[in-house]
């Protein structure tokens, strides 16, 4: 599922494409996804024009004029597909919405296994929406510190892994990029969570930040349906150190003996990804 520095491209791609565009057709090819698209969804879209982005967690906000704000969530396999209008290919297959702008952009919501969402809410009450209210603090903002972070963990007696996947903790983290956080930091996923605050956690927030940072500056990670709107992969999934590296030599270790490369376990039924030696 695309994690917060995949949503963050998607959405740096549709604000270059969109931003201050008028939108002048828009049509929906089925009732819903995830959940049914709220009703006259496509009408509201055509003729506003696009005021600004957001995105909070793993979600983004398309900000329209006249107040609304589209809410869009990628799920497990969704794309936004860019193309000119002019372009003779056939419609991408699983095509479940789309918008045309004033200068000849055409935008499609691809979603092969319908896990994506759409919704639209009031621009003034975003953080209200039920998908967003509670939601824990943006990584990447400098409110997002040490203290922050130790404050929300006290006393908790979770593993630190699923307390980074918890989007009431920490938003738009997700499965690669807590591996890799807690690698950098030489953490051990099975530690408890509360036992974080102090020397860790001042490693771990500046760990989680450069991981998200140089993932989105290399336009995310593509293992499976994610692309750039533009249609080109990420390349994060080049830089992983642990994740999904199994049995591959720890990027800390020296080497045997004592060191058995990336060890993986599973935590709530996920993959986890780690060195045993070097994270504790």
């Amino acid at each position: 599922m695309p994690e917060l520095p995949e949503v963050e491209t998607v959405m740096r791609g549709l604000a270059g494409l969109l931003q201050g565009r008028v939108l002048t057709m828009a049509a929906t090819h089925r009732a819903g996804m995830r959940w049914p698209f709220p009703p006259g969804l496509a009408q509201r879209l055509t003729g506003s024009r696009v005021e600004g982005f957001r995105r909070r967690g793993k979600y983004m906000l398309i900000r329209l004029s006249g107040g609304s704000s589209v809410l869009i969530h990628l799920g497990m396999s969704g794309r936004m597909v860019a193309r000119a209008i002019g372009d003779n290919a056939p419609p991408p297959r699983h095509e479940h919405l789309v918008m045309q702008t004033d200068d000849g952009q055409r935008i499609g919501f691809v979603d092969p296994r319908r896990f994506g969402s759409v919704d639209l809410v009031p621009t003034a009450a975003e953080d209200d929406h039920k998908l967003l209210a509670g939601m824990g603090p943006e990584p990447l903002e400098d409110s997002f510190t040490e203290g922050v972070l130790a404050s929300a963990l006290a006393g908790k007696q979770t593993p630190i892994k699923a307390a980074l996947l918890d989007q009431r903790i920490v938003a738009g983290l997700g499965n690669i990029y807590v591996a890799e956080a807690l690698f950098r930091a030489g953490i051990s996923p099975r530690r408890l969570a509360g036992t974080i605050p102090g020397s860790r956690a001042s490693r771990l927030v500046p760990a989680i930040k450069a991981v998200l940072t140089e993932a989105i500056e290399a336009g995310g990670s593509s293992l499976r349906d994610y692309v750039q709107t533009d249609g080109e992969l990420g390349s994060f999934q080049d830089r992983f150190q642990v994740y999904d590296r199994e049995a591959a030599p720890c990027p800390l270790c020296p080497g045997p003996p004592g060191c058995l490369g990336v060890s993986r376990i599973v935590q709530s039924g996920r993959s986890t990804f780690f060195c045993a030696r070097t994270q504790r």
